[in-house]
């Protein structure tokens, strides 16, 4: 027989045998090894263990710390779970089944409804399956046999999947987990190699779905799962999502007075005054950071004619996400983005080299068609407002550029408490433009993220096919993650509009243009803000920052007094007049999250203080008006977690 050379990552080699399979180079390293196996990565592909090795390669055996190995154990859970349903629910249609970044989901075709008694059943036949050790198995069928099976099993779905994904192959790939008569399912791979490797994993809800989420098509029940390789990971999962549930933006939302949804307005977020507040604090918190940077603000139309769009290339691509309007027999539509609008904006006056990087930046409201059914909250809408730019510059210019706006990144970030990790994605398989421009914008990039001290992810190959690309995802303060910020670069367009400026040789070149957002959507970073605070918002952001708390009716002139002397600071305070106890007041506005409550009674009066109470850190005790603002603007100007404590406090 024979033989073909593997290569380990350590650089070893060993000569076996060819058609020796994946799982006996892991056995020849090590018994432990062996049995931590989840699978191999031949060749820079993942494999199963069973994988025959037919020709010199590249090995790395996965186990359950490679990086692969979760999403490979969420699918194979995915099947534990499919194999699991088709056992209580005979007759039950499978149709596709994931792994997610939060674990795996699968659609099936049932007579009713699935309840939560039936997530439980389904769930302990899960584990019976996963204890019996039963083995994954790949097996190579003949495309018209496997066709025929799963017609003859009463599954058209997976009949429509190979014919869509297989068409001109011979054989198609199938897994069972034990036999055929257990489950098998019409997959790609790889698995794990046995259900004994499912050790932890929970059922957490289901939801309608549509085949292909398309509502034209038949209703399915999604089932929504998650999976990790140790029971410790699945407890800090499971408690965050319990956090997630007291933290989620629509329920503080509510509770706090910040925002409402209408199903006469759907997708579209009224604003209360404390929400407005909140709303206005951000987008001119943004203004702040961008104006000393050198942008200039403008407003572009919301409307357009569809000439507009055909020339981006919306028209083509993006038509069904966008509002349309007929108007005196014309096509209109309400702008999805700002873009083409400051391109117009751009090529309306001539431009130097010296000019450049011109800076347009915009807040006007935009709007996207998105499906009914996956609006959420203030996280998925179809009216919003971006603190949304573009940056024209000349070839030799993206690098400093970069850089800068990576500052910017780090402060904004930085002020709200958000640590974050970035992404370089370059240039596709399918690209427009030269390779050597495409070479220097991404040396460029990288150089830029290099100066600003910032490690990054590189992602090959996954540039938008008009431009590499830098993408940030920030963490929140239970451990999740949120992609917000983006910078673009785009060759594409500047060609489609024919902007230009004048070089030093006094001939017209062509800018780039830089596509960014920061905070992205106001909408979605408020959602993100609202979560991340648990509604608990620092000072400088809060919609309320004080509250003036008199304790009966006669301390209530003084009240109003110190309210009015603090609000011509420039805080936003409130007064709390009512004829209620003062316990009741304060609890009160605990629950409203007001940073600073601020009580007033016999002995305030008559020394002109007030008794300042912290959200957070307790009892001040009595203030001066004067200190308690002074203490509370550089609370704000500073952005910190808040004023220091009196020194008793400090020391207890």
């Amino acid at each position: 027989m024979s033989q073909v050379t593997i290569t380990l990552p350590d650089g070893s080699t060993r000569d076996v045998s060819a058609g020796t399979p994946v799982r006996d180079i892991a056995a020849g390293i090590s018994p432990g090894l062996a049995r931590a196996a989840y699978a191999g990565v031949v060749d820079g592909k993942l494999v199963d263990l069973s994988h025959p090795l037919e020709k010199d390669s590249a090995v790395r055996i996965v186990t359950d710390k490679s990086p692969e190995a979760l999403a490979l154990l969420r699918h194979s859970t995915a099947h534990l779970m499919a194999a699991a349903v088709t056992n209580l629910f005979p007759g039950a249609q499978c149709g596709i089944g994931p792994a997610t970044d939060e674990g795996f989901f699968y659609d099936f075709i049932v007579d009713r409804p699935f309840v939560p008694e039936d997530l439980a059943a389904i769930e302990d036949r899960m584990k019976e399956l996963a204890q019996q050790d039963l083995p994954y198995e790949r097996q190579m069928w003949p495309r018209e046999e496997a066709k025929a099976f799963f017609a003859k099993r009463g599954e058209p779905l997976k009949v429509q999947l190979i014919d869509e994904k297989t068409a001109g192959q011979k054989d198609v790939s199938c897994y069972t987990i034990k036999d055929k008569e257990t489950f098998v399912d019409f997959c790609v791979g790889p698995h794990v190699p046995s259900t004994s490797k499912l050790k932890a994993f929970k059922l957490l809800t289901t939801s309608n779905a549509y085949w292909k989420g398309d509502a034209r098509n038949a209703p399915m029940q999604r089932i929504y799962g998650t999976a990790f390789a140790a029971e410790k990971d699945l407890k800090a999962y499971l408690a965050q999502i319990e956090e997630a549930k007291k933290r989620d933006h629509r329920k503080l939302g509510k509770e706090l007075g910040l925002f409402m949804f209408h199903p006469w307005a759907p997708g579209s977020a009224f604003w209360f005054h404390k929400g407005t507040t909140l709303y206005n604090t951000l987008a001119n918190y943004m203004r702040e950071v961008l104006f000393p940077a050198g942008y200039v603000e403008v407003k572009a139309p919301l409307m357009y004619n569809k000439a507009l769009w055909e020339r981006s290339g919306h028209w083509s691509h993006y038509r069904q996400n966008m509002f349309l309007i007929e108007s005196e027999g014309e096509t209109m539509s309400l702008k999805p983005m700002n873009c083409p609008g400051h391109f117009l904006m751009y090529a309306s006056t001539t431009h130097s080299y010296r000019d450049l990087p011109v800076r347009f930046h915009e807040q006007s409201p935009l709007h996207r068609n998105e499906a009914s059914g996956v609006l959420s909250g203030l996280t998925r809408v179809r009216q919003f407002s971006q603190d949304d730019a573009h940056c024209f510059v000349t070839q030799e210019q993206i690098g400093e550029e970069i850089e800068r706006l990576i500052r910017l990144v780090q402060r904004v970030y930085g002020d709200f408490g958000l640590p974050f990790t970035a992404k370089l994605s370059t240039r596709p398989e399918e690209f427009l433009g030269e390779i050597a421009t495409w070479d220097d914008a991404e040396a460029q990039l990288k150089e830029a993220l290099k100066r600003a001290n910032l490690e990054y992810t590189l992602n090959e190959g996954d540039g938008a096919f008009y431009g590499p690309k830098i993408d940030f995802d920030v963490t929140d303060a239970i451990g999740r993650k949120w992609q917000c910020a983006t910078i673009q670069l785009d060759y594409q367009q500047p060609e489609n509009f024919d902007l230009k400026y004048i070089g030093a040789d006094n001939a017209e070149h062509r800018p780039i243009v830089i596509h960014r957002a920061i905070v992205g959507s106001f909408e979605r970073f408020i959602a993100i803000l609202i979560e991340h605070y648990a509604g608990a918002f620092p000072l400088w952001l809060a919609p309320v920052q004080a509250i003036v708390l008199p304790i009966s009716d006669r301390h209530q002139e003084y009240a109003a007094r110190v309210r009015d002397r603090i609000a011509a600071a420039g805080l936003r305070v409130e007064l709390d007049d009512r004829q209620e106890k003062i316990g009741y007041k304060i609890r009160e506005a605990q629950l409203q999250k007001v940073p600073y409550m601020l009580v007033t009674g016999d002995r305030e009066a008559a020394e002109g203080t007030v008794s300042v109470r912290s959200r957070s850190a307790g009892d001040f005790g009595a203030r001066s008006i004067d200190a308690f603002v002074a203490a509370a603007s550089d609370e704000i100007a500073t952005k910190s977690p808040g004023m220091a404590a009196p020194a008793e406090q400090k020391t207890a």
